[in-house]
């Protein structure tokens, strides 16, 4: 290096570049986020740029020129041993790493890691050394980053996506592969519309919004279908959003989201499960303690009725065999009179019918004919039909037209079977399921010992 730089960091040698050069240069080193300095062949300072004048108080025109570290940046007792690591960088291969102390000109001490290699002259002969350093501290923190980010796109047990500014996945951990059905790479750059057939207007809105006004406070749970090669799976991801920005500009500049999730179908499942169950025995006892105080025991039926039909169906009806009840094992057509229906209309109470006592004009087979002759609950549902043949399904079998599924549950009481509850759900509903038969048995059972007390009582 030429010895006429000695003086400060902008000096022209005679073999050096033009102004524009140097001054080039000089912000590049000053611009640096490491402090970095230089040493000629005999080891004294040749550059020293800001971020080195930051860390150790020292400006470059009171550093460059001095002869290595001695008395003034190392005390003078290590100073030969700094000074052999920093040297040697000449006559090794590569970098070299080492960390030591180093003096600030206040008289305090930093730690420092140091990576230095040789530079070389036009003889291709070792000219000197270069040394970076930092605060320990600071490239702890930086490695510690580093190796967080490692860490969570290989072996992290939750889904990390990192999106675009353009709502895409950039960055895909195995996790979070796994969880959409497709692999690391074969995901990047593809909008989520092709991965999830639901939750994609969701999650692209919180994107949006985290762009443009930050993380949210509290993690969100978010419902999606995804596609797979066996179907859509339907899950529930616990996730948290984060808006990163570029640490090199002065002015935030959004990069993307970073999107952190964890599946928790079975947890959400469960919980919805209990919930359930616990509104619908709540609504099993309420409904005891109303019928309770009835005096008509077919009043007390419908009360059951109405109670079991909060947030479980639509419309509800209750036929009774003809002659009041079927004993096991006799034989003959089963005829049903239809006793309570739900109007047809509005929503409201239930409706004592069947004074004239007409048979129901079910069909052979009809599912709530099959209940009675089975004495066991039968689900049925109108499949994947359209508007028109799923109205013309519910029309055949003597119900509401807006019915698409329905749940009949036998009526016992005293090893007799008195007749048939159905419930009936539109098509903004789910199908019934097993846990829905369970509770509508629950609910025969009541309406089934509030008939035969009304047969017991002499009623009509």
């Amino acid at each position: 290096m030429s010895a006429s730089r000695r003086s400060g960091t902008t000096e022209l040698g005679p073999d050096e570049p033009e102004p524009d050069g140097s001054d080039l240069l000089a912000a590049l080193l000053d611009g640096m986020d490491a402090a970095l300095c230089a040493f000629d062949a005999d080891g004294t300072v040749t550059h020293w740029n800001r971020e080195a004048e930051r860390i150790l108080g020292w400006t470059a025109a009171e550093a460059v020129g001095r002869h290595g570290f001695a008395g003034w940046a190392v005390r003078t007792a290590d100073a030969e041993e700094v000074e052999a690591r920093l040297m040697s960088a000449m006559e090794a291969p590569g970098r070299q790493v080492h960390e030591f102390a180093l003096l600030t000109k206040d008289g305090g001490r930093v730690l420092v890691r140091t990576q230095s290699a040789a530079v070389r002259g036009p003889d291709g002969k070792p000219a000197g050394v270069y040394c970076a350093f930092s605060e320990v501290h600071a490239q702890i923190d930086l490695e510690r980053s580093i190796a967080l980010s490692e860490a969570l796109f290989e072996d992290a047990s939750w889904g990390v996506v990192l999106v675009d500014a353009d709502l895409r996945p950039a960055v895909v951990n195995a996790h979070a592969a796994k969880a959409l059905g497709t692999g690391r790479t074969s995901v990047l750059g593809r909008p989520l519309g092709e991965l999830l057939s639901q939750g994609v207007e969701e999650l692209e809105s919180a994107f949006t919004h985290v762009l443009s006004e930050g993380a949210p406070p509290a993690p969100a749970e978010l419902w999606v279908s995804v596609r797979t090669p066996e179907g859509e799976r339907r899950r529930c991801w616990r996730s948290g959003f984060l808006r990163l920005a570029s640490p090199l500009a002065e002015e935030p500049v959004p990069l993307g989201v970073g999107w952190l999730f964890q599946d928790v179908t079975e947890a959400k499942q469960t919980e919805q499960e209990a919930a359930l169950l616990r509104f619908r025995a709540n609504q099993l006892h309420r409904a005891a303690r109303a019928a309770a105080e009835c005096e008509d025991p077919g009043e007390a039926a419908t009360i059951h009725l109405d109670f079991a039909l909060a947030g479980f169906a639509d419309h509800a009806l209750v036929d009774r065999v003809t002659g009041g009840r079927l004993v096991d094992g006799e034989e003959g057509p089963v005829r049903l009179i239809r006793t309570v229906a739900t109007p047809a209309g509005a929503p409201g109470p239930s409706i004592l019918t069947g004074k004239a006592g007409l048979p129901v004009r079910y069909a052979e087979g009809h599912p709530a004919l099959q209940c009675v002759e089975r004495a066991g609950s039968v689900r049925a549902d109108a499949g994947a039909a359209d508007a028109e043949r799923a109205r013309e399904w519910a029309l055949a079998r003597q119900w509401p037209r807006d019915a698409v599924h329905a749940l009949c549950a036998v009526l016992r009481s005293r090893g007799r079977t008195l007749g048939v509850v159905t419930f009936l759900r539109s098509a903004g509903r789910s199908r019934f399921e097993r846990a829905d038969a369970m509770y509508a048995e629950d609910v025969a059972v009541r309406i089934a010992m509030a008939l035969d007390l009304e047969e017991l009582t002499g009623r009509p």
